[in-house]
């Protein structure tokens, strides 16, 4: 078996006991941000998974649009990523 050269971890352990690795992520050129998918980022860069920057990089997001993102989990949970937008 043949494991593709990664900096930094291949998997973390979350609080909960589940194991996350980086199939687990979003694929990089996701274009719809769902609420699970944001959760998944957050929680990689939360645990170390990936580097913030990586995480900005990969997905093409702005600092301030994932530290929205943080502040939204830490105050509300992963219910506050659900975003709904009013026209």
């Amino acid at each position: 078996m043949y494991l593709k050269k990664v900096e930094g971890l291949r998997a973390v352990t979350l609080p909960d006991g589940s194991v996350m690795t980086r199939a687990d992520l979003p694929p990089p050129d996701t274009q719809r941000w769902v609420a699970s998918r944001k959760l998944q980022v957050v929680r990689a860069v939360a645990h170390g998974l990936i580097a913030r920057a990586e995480a900005e990089a990969m997905y093409q997001l702005s600092a301030e649009e994932f530290q929205e993102w943080l502040d939204a989990v830490s105050r509300h949970g992963a219910d506050g990523l659900k975003v709904t937008v009013s026209k």
